[in-house]
């Protein structure tokens, strides 16, 4: 069984968790998510089912979209509503000011990663030397921001932002860097990740879902249904050589192709100098 299942995760379960459940009801199947979320954190977790997992790599430069809640005013460790407050002043920034500040980060920016993350630091994870109050200075690394779109609510210190962004974005950095160039802070207090890439809330399933269906395989979006590569289509032979390693001479432009026989999808293939090589195998 191959194929992706658009799973929602609901606030306070760790995605580790939502895995291990999942992967009960696929028994004998290899099973991965892109892109973890907190486990405060609400919204799409994109699960691989079988050979599907091979697809990783070539779906990493997708585009994600989160709602979020800053709350000004004070700052957690962890920068979300789950740390401990270590700096407050009490200062609320007007919404005129928070667009202002929001739009200085949309583009090409260079972003710190919060100390309470999965990053390595000499063969340790970021957020086992913090816990041990060790000091942890993270280098910035260049993230694409799309848009910010904020918007105020009742809570004159607490703000919305709809946000548009590439993968590797920490959204928890946003609300700190946000609060920095406004001469105060901020603490993420919600977030739900409505769309990443393919995946869309409007259409997830819930765990209960996965768990109780007689189904499974009508959840299953199909693999290459997620690549935007042009199709190639090829004969018996064809086919056969390139399967079984043998020279496959394709008369192409260089680059990626979602690759097909007459029976189904083979997998990804890259055309180079003519010849064509598969780059993740998924033909059962």
């Amino acid at each position: 069984m191959n194929g992706f299942i658009n799973f929602y995760k609901p606030s306070g379960m760790s995605s580790a968790y939502a895995l291990s459940k999942i992967k009960r009801r696929f028994k004998g199947e290899k099973i991965g998510h892109m892109g973890t979320l907190d486990p405060m954190a609400s919204g799409v977790l994109p699960v691989a089912i079988g050979k599907a997992t091979r697809l990783f790599d070539f779906l990493l430069d997708k585009t994600k979209l989160y709602r979020a809640e800053f709350t000004f005013g004070y700052e957690t460790d962890t920068l979300d509503a789950d740390g401990e407050v270590i700096k407050t002043d009490g200062k609320i920034p007007n919404f005129d000011k928070v667009l202002k500040a929001s739009q200085e980060l949309v583009g090409e920016i260079l972003q710190v990663p919060p100390i309470y993350s999965a990053k390595n630091v000499n063969g340790k994870r970021s957020y086992e030397l913090a816990r041990e109050g060790k000091v942890v200075e993270l280098p910035p690394k260049k993230v694409e921001i799309l848009s910010i779109k904020p918007t105020q609510t009742e809570k004159k210190q607490t703000f919305i932002f709809d946000i548009e962004c590439k993968g590797g974005t920490y959204i928890r950095s946003i609300a700190r860097d946000i609060a920095t160039k406004l001469g105060t802070f901020a603490t993420m207090t919600s977030l739900i990740r409505l769309k990443s890439g393919y995946f869309d809330i409007e259409n997830a399933y819930l765990i209960d879902d996965i768990v109780n269906s007689s189904e499974l395989s009508s959840m299953l979006i199909k693999p290459d249904a997620l690549l935007s590569y042009e199709s190639l289509l090829l004969d018996d032979k064809k086919a056969d050589d390139l399967i079984n390693g043998r020279p496959c001479c394709i008369e192409m432009n260089d680059g990626y192709y979602k690759v097909y026989d007459k029976s189904c999808f083979i997998g990804v293939g890259i055309i180079l100098n003519k010849n064509l090589k598969i780059k993740a195998y998924l033909k059962d």
